[in-house]
């Protein structure tokens, strides 16, 4: 079996971002298991320290459990990667030198402490074992139980124990072959020799014995002095190629074969032999070796190169491969069968490995496994046959020839020790899936799932994508679909080298469509339909059953309806939908119009009936909107409440269109009805039936017409051609023609003559302006005042003027002939021919008699000066230049030299543009000459300005080099250079593009180079010139940049930055850019040196940014450099941008008062961005009005040194690319002072010097006498100090200890529980022991029968509703029944309903309604509610809980309270307890706190059990002060730990003997004649008073009447029982103990005192003198701080388990959630919907109620004893627990009660506890009546026959007997009480109970 484990072969690339993936469920992942399902979240295992990284990881396929090897540990992880067990493996003292290690023999070289890197991790399952290989002692190995880790063996004594080598990256593979029950496995191990041959084979075989201790382990299969299981490397090897080793990176077995993919340096002959050879790199091949199972000396060894061709190139760097089966579907593409094995690989690019570089591209290839044997079964025939060499170059037999042989060769051939091993030469090429060119893939893992193949691969940079493999693709095709690149089944393990994380194998829910879904190609996805989600089949409710689930894409479900569009003024149509692939439907379905309406639909098989939305529903569908509304039409299921199907529903709008051919040229149906004018969906409404048109050719529209043109100011008609034009009926306008001239709107009457012809009537038409000289103007032909005619061909009026911009002849003949314009002589205008004044023969027009113009004129000439050799084109503009070509082509001269006009270029009667003859060189000058068709004086024009012919020169070039990629802007001087009319630039053979030029320069813009580096010659042509002069230009290296400092900037930019790099002194105008979102900003740079120059840091293009408050990179940062793309975005930067800095004003007002030298603080934010290193730093700049000022910077602040001014000076911030103002400084001087001032000043202070002088005088004589009463008061001080400073300590110290020794201390002892029939009895009824609802009913013999039958009717009446409420509410009304009575009636009726609480919780419903109702109708205000027990429904609500809750008691909330109880018990009892008052030095309660200094002494007293005194001693702890009675209960506590209370014997039963020896026997008593009496004090004894000493011995014995005190042999009578015992322990209710705590008081007989720690306060026996030697005594109330500061765990810890909702294993209970939801009925019903009033309410009901009363008095759930101490601490926690539920905020000051003071820090905290548990109960799903009825019947069940119900109702029957005429004359009023003749039955009750027979 092979292994599943993966390594890294990080080779130098860094650890933490291999990626390794696992299967934690190696078998048929096709199934997941149920168990591994719950581990679907994402869950991870995070390495403990960050040195021990993970190195190899082992799944047990039978379980799940996960295997880690990692740094100096092993870790067994449970399928949800919780640490189940680990193993330590190292650091150990180790060398790597010491061979064999120093466990074996001493080692001479120095030992440290060496980390063991784990490099093997199989799992032996036969064994149950795993074999963990590390780095320490030259690499043994451990072999691990499964279960536990145990370790089984370690070898380590034999050279055969060390498998792998000590180099920690070294590669390592094993595979275990197991050979049945008969012989034991086979470990096959390939290992990195890393230049170890000597030590260690790169591949052999080992016996894997069963006994992991014996002596055989890893032994050689076989071993003799020439052949043996295992292949050495040669040391030959090394001399070729010194760092030669064979890296492995996989490993197998198949079939009757091991096979290990590997990664070796090829041995060739070639020039890259030889990696140690300078500048020679190594070329590497991957090669898959391949062994029999069986072959034990290795003849079977055959290598065969594997790699793969994608897009032509070659991918050869073997990375990472794993094997799995083929599938169906990928099967089927290569040819082979479904189970056949097929290796999945990924290779990076190339043969060779260059650490440092970071090459990316890699890709994932498939090889089938039956291909790989082929191949080498071909070899191995064709080597046998003799031909070739072995050719295996590392193994030294490259040129050995192949031996041939007579033998067949088949499948399973494993060699013979001829022609082995072999080498294959040709390589085996794989099919590549999938290739990955930016985050180069390292690991790989695949498996077959519903028969589809899928491959997961984990990249360099830490994704995991999945690819889906439908079917094999040729080079040419598409790459097969990649699924989402996402991190996404229980069945893979991310391993990275710090953290392990398993991920789900599929995010079906990414995808929202089906289509989407189906589409993805990912078979563990399909489409829930009635859910409408993606997930797996198994998480589809009701996925077998048809239709329901769909997982291919034809199954999606179709949705078709007819009709599909409706007008938006039909409603309520039937739609009828055809639905196709859909479920049966039988829980119905509704439409729905996307959020416009919803309906229910008729299901008839796949048609569903629904109708269209009502009126109101429909959308409104607005003009700019267009004529239609597409609406998704849903189909919704109600079994899912889901959309499960969807289509396009059209709503449309004919309306909306205003013109008739919009309207029927709609896709809708809509007709235009055309005498209204509308566009309407029901022809039925158009006026008349020849008005309806829904053709476009039946509309009524304008034809298109040819130009009209009209002249302005000429009255003229204008006729339109037109079709349907129709007649207006009576009561309708007739036509007008609309005109719109230059935005106003013209309206001229027009006559329609039939319905094809209209014509608009003679009008004139006028237009502004002679800018233009003519207007098309748009027409609109209406009627009836505003109908439009369609005008399709968009036909428009162009009005013109023959004036407008023809000032002369010639532009005047050129104007459209249409136009009518003629030249008029006379008046030497353009006007139309009706408007010359003069006769035909004075006009100038177009194709007429007279058609040419006189008196051309020339008025600008470009060039005017150009070279000799021609070619210039010369533009001549000018005035009636001709209005043909053919008029001047052979008519123009420049400068006496012919000039061809070029047709082109001529604009008739405008411009000539000619082309330059040749000119003499006697030809210098001369003007321009054009002729009009003949060169006759009027029709010849000459220029004023002449032509010159120059001669273009060059001088030189700068710059005279360049990039070589182009781009520099080169500047050549010279003069006339701007002669000419076309200039071109040569760098040799290449085009430098032309960019400006003056008469002495001319600039161009290099191109890239294409002959590379080095001088090209430049040459300029002009025109037809050819300007020589011997320039160069030279192409150099382009520049590049090395490094940028800083490589940050801020928002703004505009920081400095220093490049450095190399040729930047090329690059004339170098910038500097970033690009952010797409935005892109420059900023300057200045070149300093070849090497270095600096630049201003662009802005980050991005507006938001400047709001932002966290760093941001640019998308992409570099330089523009010429046209250097290599460093327009720079990839091995990391430029960063810091938020700007933000100053805030320097006041409110804006105005800062200052004093002169005052320094001026300028407060903001981000002043130092947080660069790394720490130095960044921005220049600020601050100016005081002009003036700049010195400054110093802290991040948050700038101090800025004022200059020496006065005034007021705004003050300015610059930096970077910001300026701001923080306001205004107003620095004011101090005015010098007047003479006058100053002599004033002098007297006064003459003054004050004397009177000074008198003064001490006095002073010293004073304190001479204060100094000693001063001493005295020191003293006292200090003595006082001293002890304060003592307490704290203690206080201090005590807090640390007490902690720890109290949660030490409470050990699992059990907790006392008391049943439930006591626990009810102790809440229903406190105080009671023994009550009537106990016993039976008692009742004289004679009247028994008669009393139980009344008693049964009564218990009738009592579970009718009707009665009962009536019953409650007539007591509740009267006078004398009080609080008292109203708490035993709830208990009484909660008693008797014991039994039916489904009945009970609906009575109490009904009453807390109706307190609810009285409670807001009394304008109460609504917080009071359920504030006090004042009525019976109080009260049964207090029972209720009491009985539903007694569960959770039991199991959850029960423990904490008794944690607590003890916890207050033991650390009171650690300090003294005065027997008397109840005091203590350890306490929550001000009231209850010793405040004095009390020395005692903790003693160990050995105490003989009482029952059994030859039963080991019992060691107690007591205090010297402790008073008898204390020590008797303190040993009692102890004898009987674990027993409860009532169980005990009692201390008041006992006497305490002290044996000191075997016969003197002490009974210590709390009072006996050696009792000390001081005045009229008497002091009860305590330890210290009998001298009892440490260890002594003491036992408790039974109560004697007469005491014999051994001490004095006298005889003491002894008052009974300890009269002090009695007044301080008390049986009976605990409700109110407080109020029983002892007083101190005089014996009655002889008027003495007793006490026993403190005297009582207020007996003033101190004396006033004895005040200084007393502590203050508030000091000691520190201790209440230590006091809760030890026991705060407990009080949290049972604040947080009433307070939250979910508990170990139990639920919330459900009588919480629903009477809380009861609450917020009531609220919602009376519209309370303030949030304190509703927390108020839960608040009275359940922690007031009920938590409040069994945390003040545990007793009531447990069997113990309260003390008064234990009370007083207890009602501190409750009422913190009353402070914590209250939603008011309570103001502490110094004058606040302790309590509240002491957990004033906490109640916060725990208000939040409260607020989130009653949000949490809220959020919980609400609990359905059917379910709590069932819950309370249970209940009812559980606790049937607890309470005689027959005494109960005897008990309430008492009311009855009290009240009946009330009660009777209530039942007769009430109608539900008549009709039920309720009155008439309690009489039959009272008859019953009252008969005397």
């Amino acid at each position: 079996m092979a292994s599943h484990n993966r390594k890294l072969n990080c080779f130098t690339f860094s650890c933490c971002i291999i990626v390794l993936l696992v299967p934690l469920v190696a078998t048929r992942p096709q199934q997941p298991s149920a168990a591994s399902r719950v581990h679907e979240e994402y869950s991870t295992f995070q390495v403990e320290n960050p040195e021990w990284t993970f190195n190899h990881l082992a799944v047990d396929h039978r379980n799940g459990n996960v295997y880690l090897g990692a740094v100096n540990r092993i870790y067994k992880l449970s399928p949800g990667l919780d640490v189940q067990v680990s193993h330590q493996t190292g650091p150990d003292e180790d060398n790597r030198n010491c061979y064999p290690p120093r466990i074996v023999q001493p080692c001479s070289e120095p030992l440290t402490l060496t980390n063991n890197v784990n490099k093997m991790l199989l799992m032996d399952y036969r064994e149950n074992r795993l074999l963990a290989c590390g780095s320490l002692y030259q690499g043994i190995c451990k072999l691990l139980r499964l279960d536990d880790l145990f370790k089984l063996g370690e070898p380590f004594h034999k050279k055969e124990h060390y498998l792998s080598g000590v180099n920690e990256s070294g590669s390592v593979f094993g595979v275990i072959v197991s050979y049945g029950d008969a012989s034991p496995d086979k470990l096959f191990v390939a290992t990195a020799v890393d230049g170890r041959p000597e030590y260690f084979p790169t591949i052999s075989s080992r016996k894997l014995t069963r006994n992991s201790e014996e002596d055989g382990m890893f032994a050689y299969v076989f071993h003799d002095e020439f052949v043996a299981s295992m292949i050495k490397i040669p040391s030959d090897t090394f001399t070729v190629v010194p760092d030669f080793d064979i890296y492995y990176i996989y490993g197998f077995s198949s079939g009757n074969f091991v096979y290990f993919l590997t990664l070796q340096p090829e041995m060739g002959g070639g020039p890259t032999t030889g990696s140690s050879s300078a500048g020679r790199e190594q070329v590497y091949t991957s090669k898959l070796v391949r062994l029999c199972k069986d072959d034990t000396a290795f003849n079977s060894y055959v290598e065969v190169p594997l790699g793969c061709v994608k897009g032509g190139v070659e991918y050869r760097l073997l990375q990472a491969a794993y094997l799995s089966k083929a599938g169906t579907i990928l099967a089927r593409s290569l040819g082979i069968g479904p189970d056949d094995d097929i290796l999945y690989a990924v290779f990076s690019k190339g043969q060779k490995r260059r650490p440092k570089e970071s090459s990316q591209e890699s890709a994932l290839c498939v090889f089938t496994l039956k291909e790989i044997n082929e191949r080498i079964k071909d070899r191995l025939q064709s080597c046998y046959k003799g031909e070739g060499t072995l050719d295996l170059a590392w193994l030294k037999v490259k040129d050995i020839s192949c031996s041939s042989a007579l033998l067949t060769i088949d499948d399973n051939f494993c060699g013979l020790d001829m022609n082995a091993p072999l080498g294959v030469s040709e390589m085996v090429r794989g099919i590549p899936l999938f290739s990955e060119s930016n985050d180069k893939m390292t690991s790989v893992i695949a498996y077959v799932y519903k028969n589809h193949s899928l491959a997961f691969v984990g990249t360099k940079g830490g994704r995991l994508k999945k690819v889906g493999l439908m079917f094999l693709l040729q080079e040419s095709e598409k790459p097969p679909k990649r699924l989402k690149s996402h991190s996404t089944h229980n069945l893979l393990s991310l391993f990275l080298c710090l953290q392990l994380t398993r991920v789900p194998v599929e995010a079906c829910e990414q995808y929202s469509s089906c289509k989407e879904c189906l589409g993805s190609g990912d078979p563990h996805c399909g489409w829930c339909v009635l859910h409408s989600m993606c997930t797996r089949k198994e998480k589809c409710e009701r996925s077998s059953e048809p239709r329901r689930f769909a997982s291919d894409i034809k199954q999606c479900v179709r949705l078709s309806v007819h009709p599909n569009n409706i007008s938006v003024s039909q409603y309520n149509v039937m739609l009828v939908l055809q639905a196709h692939n859909v479920p049966e439907l039988s829980a119905g379905v509704n439409c729905t119009f996307e959020d416009l309406a919803e309906m229910d639909g008729l299901v008839e098989g796949n048609r569903i009936t629904c109708s269209s939305p009502a009126e109101k529903e429909v959308p409104r569908i607005v003009i700019d909107q267009g004529d239609h509304q597409i609406v998704q039409l849903y189909l919704k299921s109600k079994e899912t409440g889901l959309a499960f199907a969807n289509t396009s529903f059209v709503f449309y709008n004919c309306s909306v269109h205003k013109s008739c051919l919009s309207c029927v040229g709609s896709p809708y149906q809509c007709h235009w009805c055309k005498y209204r004018h509308t566009c309407t969906h029901d022809p039925s409404s158009c006026s008349f039936q020849e008005g309806r048109v829904k053709q476009p050719e039946e509309c009524p529209q304008l034809l298109p017409a040819d130009r009209i043109l009209v002249p302005v100011n000429v009255v003229k008609p204008i006729t339109l051609r037109a079709k349907n034009l129709p007649q207006p009926q009576s009561g309708q306008r007739g036509y007008e023609c609309l005109l719109t001239i230059q935005g106003v709107e013209q309206r001229v009457p027009a006559l329609r003559f039939n319905s094809s012809s209209v014509q608009c009537q003679n009008t004139s038409y006028l237009y502004d302006g002679m800018e233009m000289s003519s207007l098309p103007v748009d027409l609109t032909v209406i009627w009836n005042g505003d109908f439009s005619i369609d005008n399709p061909a968009q036909n428009k009026v162009h009005l013109y003027k023959c004036d407008a911009r023809r000032e002369s002849c010639g532009l005047c003949l050129k104007a459209d002939p249409l136009f009518g314009c003629v030249w008029c002589k006379g008046e030497n205008r353009c006007s139309l021919k009706q408007h010359c004044p003069h006769p035909q023969s004075m006009w100038l027009e177009h194709n007429g008699i007279n058609s040419k113009c006189t008196h051309p004129r020339i008025t600008k000439i470009t060039p005017l000066r150009g070279p000799r050799e021609g070619g210039t084109l010369v533009t001549i503009r000018g005035e009636n230049l001709g209005l043909e070509f053919s008029e001047i082509k052979d008519y123009v001269k420049v400068a006496d030299v012919e000039c061809t006009p070029v047709p082109e270029g001529y604009v008739p009667a405008e411009q000539i543009v000619c082309k330059m003859g040749k000119a003499e060189r006697s030809q210098f000058a001369g003007n321009v000459q054009v002729c009009v068709g003949e060169c006759h004086p009027d029709f010849m024009a000459k220029s004023s300005k002449y032509y010159y012919f120059v001669i273009p020169r060059l001088s030189s070039l700068k710059p005279n080099r360049g990039p070589v990629s182009g781009g520099t802007i080169v500047n050549m001087t010279g003069s006339n250079l701007d002669a000419g009319s076309n200039v071109s630039i040569m760098f040799k053979d290449q085009k430098c593009t032309y960019q400006r030029r003056g008469g002495q320069w001319i600039t161009c813009r290099s191109h890239a180079s294409m002959q590379g580096y080095g001088n090209v010659s430049v040459s300029v042509f002009v025109d037809k010139a050819h300007i020589h002069k011997d320039l160069k230009f030279e192409y150099v290296e382009d520049p590049t940049i090395t490094k940028l400092e800083p490589e940050w900037s801020i928002f703004s930019g505009n920081t400095p930055v220093t490049v450095t790099g190399t040729n930047l002194d090329i690059i004339q105008t170098p910038l500097i850019r970033a690009k952010y979102k797409n935005l892109e900003t420059v900023n300057i740079c200045q070149v300093l040196s070849p090497t270095t120059m600096q630049c201003m840091a662009p802005e980050l293009p991005y507006s938001l940014s400047r709001q932002k408050e966290v760093p941001e990179r640019p998308d992409e940062f570099g330089f523009i450099l010429d046209n250097v793309q290599s460093v327009l975005a720079l990839n091995n930067t990391n430029f960063i941008y810091y938020p700007n800095p933000v100053f805030e004003p320097l006041s409110v007002s804006g105005v800062q008062e200052l004093k002169p030298g005052s320094p001026i603080i300028l407060k903001g934010r981000n002043f130092l961005p947080p660069a790394p290193g720490g130095n960044g730093k921005l220049n600020y700049t601050v100016l005081i009005g002009d003036k700049p000022c010195t400054l110093t910077v802290s991040d948050t602040q700038l101090l800025c040194e004022s200059p020496n001014l006065t005034g007021r000076h705004k003050v300015l911030a610059r930096v970077g690319g910001i300026e701001f103002s923080p306001g205004v400084v107003h620095i004011t001087s101090d005015s010098p002072l007047s003479s006058t001032a100053v002599i004033s000043i002098a007297g006064a202070g003459g003054l004050l010097i004397f009177f000074i002088v008198i003064v001490l005088i006095a002073y010293k004589r004073k304190s001479r006498e204060s100094d000693l009463t001063l001493k005295r008061l020191q003293m006292q001080m200090d003595n006082l100090e001293s002890r304060v400073a003592l307490e704290c300590k203690e206080a201090f110290a005590e807090l640390q200890t007490d902690i720890h020794e109290l949660t030490s201390d409470l050990d699992g002892a059990g907790i006392p529980f008391l049943d439930y029939r006591t626990y009810t009895m102790r809440v229903l009824f406190p105080g009671i022991e023994e009550h009537p609802v106990l016993r039976d009913l008692e009742v004289p013999g004679y009247r028994q029968e008669q009393v139980e039958k009344g008693l049964k009717l009564f218990g009738q009446l009592i579970n009718n509703k009707v009665f009962l409420l009536s019953f409650i509410r007539t007591l509740e009304s009267q006078r004398g029944f009080s609080m008292r009575d109203r708490g035993n009636v709830a208990s009484l009726i909660m008693t008797v309903l014991q039994s039916k609480l489904e009945y009970a919780t609906d009575v109490l419903k009904h009453l807390l309604s109706d307190l609810i109702d009285k409670n807001l109708e009394s304008k109460n205000h609504p917080k009071l509610l359920l504030r006090r027990t004042e009525s019976v429904a109080e009260k049964m609500l207090t029972n209720w809980f009491t009985f539903l809750l007694y569960k959770f008691l039991k199991e959850c909330a029960g423990e904490p309270l008794f944690s607590l109880f003890c916890a207050i018990k033991q650390q009171m009892e650690k300090g003294p307890i005065d027997s008397i008052t109840g005091e203590a030095r350890y306490s929550l309660s001000e009231d209850k706190l010793i405040r004095q200094q009390i020395d005692y002494k903790t003693l160990v007293v050995n105490c003989l059990h009482p029952d059994n005194e030859k039963s080991p001693e019992v060691q107690v702890k007591v205090l010297n002060c402790d008073s008898i009675s204390q020590v008797k209960e303190k040993i009692l506590d102890a004898i009987y730990k674990n027993v409860p209370y009532s169980h005990r014997q009692k201390a008041s039963d006992m006497d305490l003997e002290w044996r000191q020896g075997r016969v003197v026997r002490v009974i210590l008593q709390d009072e006996d004649v050696t009792t000390k009496i001081e005045g009229d004090w008497k002091r009860l004894n305590m330890l210290i008073h009998y001298q009892v000493t440490d260890n002594a011995v003491v036992a408790l014995v039974s109560k004697q009447v007469t005491a014999y005190n051994s001490v004095n042999n006298s005889t003491v009578s002894r008052t009974s029982a300890s009269k002090y015992e009695n007044m301080i322990k008390y049986t009976g209710s605990p409700d109110s103990l407080r109020s029983r705590t002892p007083m101190i008081t005089p014996d009655l007989e002889s008027g003495v005192k007793v006490w026993h720690l403190v005297k009582n306060h207020e007996h003033g026996d101190q004396k006033e003198g004895d005040r200084g030697s007393k502590m203050v005594s508030e000091i000691y109330l520190t201790r209440l701080l230590a006091t809760k500061g030890t026991l705060q765990k407990f009080v949290d810890d049972l604040f947080e388990t009433i307070f939250s909702t979910a508990h170990r294993g139990s639920a919330l209970p459900l009588a919480i959630k629903y009477m809380f939801d009861f609450l917020d009925e009531q609220a919602d019903k009376h519209n309370i919907h303030d949030p304190h009033v509703r927390h108020t309410w839960k608040s009275n009901c359940l922690p007031l109620r009920f938590w409040v009363n069994v945390i003040k008095n545990p007793q009531f759930v447990f069997d113990i004893h309260k003390s008064s101490i234990t009370d007083a601490c207890l009602s501190v926690v409750a009422q913190t627990f009353m402070d914590s539920c209250s939603t008011s905020e309570h103001r502490l000051g110094k004058d606040s009660p302790s309590n509240k003071l002491l957990y004033a820090k906490d109640i916060p905290s725990y208000k939040n506890w409260v607020e989130r548990y009653y949000s949490d109960i809220s959020k919980m799903p609400a609990i359905s009546d059917q379910d709590m009825n069932a819950y309370l019947a249970e209940q009812s069940r559980m606790h049937m026959n607890e309470f005689n119900t027959m005494s109960s109702l005897s008990e309430i029957y008492s009311y009855v007997g009290k009240y009946t005429e009330e009660i009777v004359s209530a039942l007769e009023q009430d109608d539900g009480a008549r009709k039920q003749r309720l009155a008439y039955k309690l009489e039959q009750v009272v008859a019953f109970m009252s008969l005397e027979s």
